[in-house]
């Protein structure tokens, strides 16, 4: 065959595929597309409705100038040290053996990031991740060794475990059935539902962005099990001269994909903060549709203009944003219609 007949055959294949693909994922057109920005001031957003009062504190950074980096770890170490929240640092729901283990992530507008996954002991993990980043040649720090670390370095030691949390934990035993769900970490004893990770992205009044992630992961996991959002790439990522994304969900599909660079480099590609997370939804979605219908994952993102997005594989992803005239939770958009059974 000719090198000018394979590349028209290719070229046939390829349009072919393409229309495939275009009717695959028609159904997740949802009415016109509106693209939120905030032009020429400080913005900061992050994932599910707690993050309004996350974003409050990063919020008191950013109005008075201060960096977008500052700003992240301020603002998600609110949910960090909130007992009540169930999925992040302090009252985080224990691994199957009874153990809190906390894992985050920080990435600032130079490149530098900082992780640590599996800590023990020690509230703030977002600020023991940004010791790493400042005073180690490492990005990311694991188990052990990051609590050692973070010990050495005047962290408090603590016990993260709630009597709420550990009493719950004690009702999962008696079945220990881990089944992780839509919009949740698991459905608890008396079906509770609990939202899991806040991924945070800002963007300063020097136009330089930033980003923070931290959770206690999903509840009753095994012990050693890391989700994405320590995963520089994963959970979250930041190009100063394109934009930052974050995710939430579960986070094994979030790591197959490489879930928040694969957003923002679509976003160099010219997409649209919300089209960006919407492509790497169906990436998801192409990769194993029959998982893809009974699991949860989100993505948002923000891009150097100071427009922001969303998007989701289910109804139910929820995102905050915050500037000098929007304060607000939004719903995000998704593929799937109706919750799948």
């Amino acid at each position: 065959m000719s090198n000018r007949r394979r590349f028209v055959k290719f070229s046939l294949l390829s349009g072919a595929a393409l229309l495939a693909g275009k009717n695959l994922f028609a159904k997740a057109d949802k009415g016109d597309k509106k693209y939120n920005t905030i032009k020429d001031e400080p913005v900061v957003i992050s994932t599910w409705d707690f993050g309004k009062v996350a974003n409050a504190g990063a919020w008191d950074i950013l109005k008075k100038g201060g960096r977008a980096l500052d700003a992240v770890e301020a603002g998600v170490m609110i949910p960090e040290a909130d007992p009540k929240n169930q999925s992040v640092g302090l009252g985080g729901r224990p691994d199957r053996d009874g153990r809190v283990t906390l894992d985050a992530c920080i990435m600032d507008e130079n490149y530098r990031c900082g992780s640590v996954a599996a800590l023990e002991h020690v509230v703030h993990a977002i600020s023991v991740a940004r010791m790493v980043m400042e005073k180690t040649p490492h990005v990311m720090l694991v188990g052990d060794g990051a609590t050692q670390f973070a010990l050495a370095n005047g962290f408090k030691k603590e016990n993260l475990l709630t009597p709420k949390s550990e009493g719950e934990w004690k009702d999962w035993l008696k079945t220990s059935k881990y089944a992780p769900q839509k919009n949740i970490e698991n459905v608890l004893p008396g079906g509770e539902f609990n939202h899991d990770t806040i991924g945070m992205v800002a963007m300063d009044k020097s136009g330089n962005l930033s980003g923070a992630c931290t959770t206690s992961g999903m509840a009753y996991k095994m012990h050693g099990r890391v989700g994405d959002s320590p995963i520089i790439g994963a959970g979250l990522y930041v190009d100063n001269e394109i934009g930052a994304a974050t995710s939430t969900g579960v986070g094994e599909e979030v790591i197959r994909i490489v879930g928040s660079h694969l957003v923002v480099e679509l976003m160099r590609q010219g997409l649209e903060p919300e089209d960006a997370c919407k492509r790497a939804v169906e990436r998801i979605i192409s990769r194993n549709p029959e998982m893809a219908k009974q699991v949860q994952v989100g993505f948002l993102a923000l891009n150097k203009s100071g427009a922001y997005g969303a998007y989701a594989l289910q109804k139910g992803f929820s995102y905050s944003v915050r500037s000098g005239k929007v304060e607000e939770v939004f719903q995000s958009k998704y593929f799937y219609e109706e919750p799948q059974k």
